[in-house]
Parts: structure tokens; sequence; C-alpha cells
């Protein structure tokens, strides 16, 4: 299995919209192949960084996922309320 965490800081007039957004998009996400779990955090002290923690079998599904027609909807819409590049690690859970 992978864990995907992506950090991402939003501009501050661009943060409740992606929460907004998220709401909308997350079940698209969940329905891909090969998800197992979808949450997103948001930091205590800062409000405009927001994590997503997914869950996937393995690193093909991840790989088909951010190939997708899915994705190249949701990542344009997302990326263009970065006040930052985002951080993204994929870990396998041991």
């Amino acid at each position: 299995m992978i864990l995907r965490l992506v950090k991402m800081r939003f501009k501050p007039e661009e943060t409740s919209s992606f929460l907004s957004y998220f709401e909308t998009i997350k079940e698209d996400i969940t329905s891909m192949p090969g998800i197992l779990k979808l949450k997103m955090y948001q930091d205590t002290e800062d409000q405009n960084v927001v994590f997503t923690h997914s869950l996937w079998l393995n690193e093909q599904s991840l790989a088909a996922y951010r190939n997708s027609e899915t994705f190249r909807e949701i990542w344009p819409q997302t990326k263009a309320k970065f006040a930052s590049k985002p951080l993204a690690w994929s870990l396998k859970l041991k």
C-alpha cells in the first residue's frame, strides 16, 4: 500500500474556496480504482496550510489517478489557489 501526503499552502483569500471545492470533488477521487481512503487536514496554527492523506492499493493505482481525466480537471483549479509550491510524499506502508 502507498500512503500519499500532500502539503498545500493556499493564498489566504483562496483557502475557504478550496475547502468548499474539496467537498465537491472528494467523491470523484474516492471513486477511482485503487484508492482506499482519503482525508483532509487543516493546520491548527496556519489555516492556509492543508494536507491531504490518501491511501492507495499500490503505486500503479496512484499513477493511474495522476494520469486520469479526473486529476486533469481537479489539479489546475487547485494549483491556481496555491500561495507556494506544494510538497508531496509517497510512502510505502510496512
